[in-house]
């Protein structure tokens, strides 16, 4: 499918993407006004049912919720059937790969107290920067919190519930994750 449209689109709402961005299928890209999302060389993503035979359940979403909201996503990089959602910021370094499925999230999404929540106090919710390294692999249905850094060449498990700070070249896995092996 021709997915020059999309891209007319993109630049129409200023999303930045560099040379090559290959779309399969048609993701959901946005970006509240003044927020920022840019997107390196080489990319891919991938939306389409058919585009990853790991199952996806939905066309990869790219949301910079808040006008302050930044979104990095380095070069070389392939995302499948992700959502990556910010509030605050996450950056994602060069030649990672995001599996099917896989939620990047700097934000609870609904504040915690039940006071605020109930009042749809949208200031109150939490937010914490996400930085993952370059060369990483985030497993199919992983889960990746807010305020979690994750070095280079990291390996996050199928599956996996994230949030923390890891050191490069890790293999991290579990629910709450934890390293399970070095590299």
């Amino acid at each position: 499918m021709n997915s020059n449209w999309f891209k007319l689109l993109m630049k129409s709402m200023k999303i930045k993407y560099g040379k090559s961005l290959l779309l399969k299928g048609i993701p959901v890209i946005f970006s509240k006004s003044g927020g920022n999302i840019i997107i390196g060389d080489n990319v891919t993503i991938k939306s389409s049912f058919l585009s990853n035979l790991v199952g996806l359940y939905q066309r990869t979403i790219i949301v910079a919720r808040t006008p302050e909201a930044k979104i990095h996503i380095g070069n070389n990089v392939g995302i499948s059937g992700a959502t990556i959602y910010a509030r605050k910021s996450i950056t994602i370094g060069d030649n990672t790969l995001i599996g099917g499925n896989a939620k990047i999230l700097d934000n609870d999404f609904h504040p915690i107290e039940v006071e605020d929540r109930n009042a749809d106090i949208k200031e109150n919710i939490r937010t914490k920067s996400i930085i993952i390294g370059e060369n990483c692999f985030i497993g199919c249905n992983a889960i990746i919190l807010k305020g979690t850094v994750m070095g280079n060449g990291c390996v996050v498990g199928a599956g996996a519930v994230v949030s923390g700070k890891f050191e490069e070249n890790c293999v991290i896995a579990g629910n709450p994750a934890k390293i399970i092996k070095r590299l």
